[in-house]
């Protein structure tokens, strides 16, 4: 049975593919889970359009994406942290906090797409990566100072 992919499946293909797949797995677990729909000619006919909406949707995102990349690498964030002796941390910091202060300075980063390239275990600067579409990012300085 031919079925049109709705979501990326990682056995099967990405969103918008037409794959070949056997009855029952189709009827039993793509379509009543909404990953996939038959692929008769009125669908094909649907996909077509769907994939011409998300083209103009990704081309929005991409231009919005970039131009918020631009305005965060201006941004420097400063976190305040507890220390002990020889200006240890304790603990670390963690995205979440990456994230919150990214928040204060306006814009709205989920803490999922910041990338730490190594644990922040002492005070300094440091150069974290905010990947905000598929292939672009920004790079925001960030500051772990003494609270």
């Amino acid at each position: 049975m031919k079925v049109i992919l709705r979501k990326n499946y990682e056995q099967l293909g990405q969103i918008g593919e037409i794959v070949d797949v056997k009855d029952g797995f189709a009827r039993n677990f793509l379509i009543p889970r909404q990953i996939a729909y038959a692929a008769t000619a009125g669908s094909i006919q649907a996909l077509e359009e769907e994939k011409k909406q998300m083209a103009k949707k990704q081309a929005k995102e991409l231009e919005s994406a970039q131009k918020i990349a631009s305005e965060l690498e201006k941004v420097s964030v400063t976190i305040p942290v507890k220390v002990g002796e020889e200006d240890k941390i304790f603990g670390s910091v963690t995205h979440q906090m990456i994230a919150d202060a990214i928040k204060e300075k306006g814009f709205d980063v989920d803490k999922r797409k910041i990338e730490i390239p190594e644990q922040i275990k002492s005070l300094g600067i440091y150069s974290v990566n905010v990947k905000l579409f598929n292939e672009v990012s920004a790079t925001v300085k960030t500051w772990v100072v003494r609270e």
